[in-house]
């Protein structure tokens, strides 16, 4: 139980706040969890704010990191397992539930594919990758160990960060909170342009490419 934590929050964080309260460490540890394997709980906000409290000195920073950091390596180490043992017909049948259509998926796997460890890495940082995550790499057939290595760097990297934040922010966080929703849709919009990116990068290579096979037929 914890006595008291930062002032009046705004939005969700204040809607959580009385749950986190109650239950601590645990909130934290369940919402990353099943976060990570496709629930659409807000993890990525219960962080921020036990970081907060641990600004403000109701809780260890040190223990909401670890715990924050454990759960997302387990939850989406699930995921993993799921898509890989369940395959991509299962996953989709349950999926609906999770707003994982057969386009979403489709799209997911061909990222993933290209791309590798490093989406991995990154994925927790963007709303709706995070969630499935892990489910994606394992239908995509990612090998065990390289996406465990990924997963739990990209954990430390996501809980790291809005560990930070949120520590930093302590009695703050209402202004901050502010300006992270003011500024939310930057990176899922930056996130959204990779792919066209990569692909005006590739079809550019082939140009060249073609270019350069028309040049050497033309020599002599």
């Amino acid at each position: 139980m914890i006595a008291s934590g930062p002032g009046q929050l705004p939005g969700i964080l204040g809607t959580l706040a009385p749950l986190l309260h109650h239950y601590g460490y645990l909130l934290v540890a369940g919402l990353i969890f099943v976060e990570d394997f496709g629930v659409l709980v807000p993890g990525e906000t219960v962080l921020i704010v036990a970081a907060a409290y641990a600004g403000a000195g109701r809780l260890s920073i040190t223990v909401v990191a670890l715990v924050g950091a454990t759960a997302a390596i387990l939850g989406d180490t699930v995921g993993y397992a799921a898509g890989h043992h369940l395959g991509r017909a299962r996953v989709l049948r349950w999926g609906r539930y999770l707003l994982l259509t057969d386009r979403r998926l489709a799209a997911a796997e061909r990222f993933f594919i290209r791309n590798g460890g490093k989406i991995v890495a990154i994925a927790r940082f963007v709303d709706g990758l995070r969630q499935v995550n892990g489910i994606v790499a394992g239908i995509a057939g990612m090998p065990l160990r390289r996406f465990l290595v990924f997963n739990a760097l990209g954990a430390l990297l996501w809980v790291g960060t809005w560990s930070a934040v949120g520590y930093l922010a302590g009695n703050h966080l209402q202004a901050v909170y502010q300006q992270f929703t003011r500024y939310s849709l930057v990176p899922v919009a930056a996130a959204g342009a990779i792919p066209l990116v990569l692909g005006a990068l590739a079809a550019r290579r082939h140009r060249r490419r073609q270019a350069a096979g028309g040049a050497d037929q033309g020599k002599p």
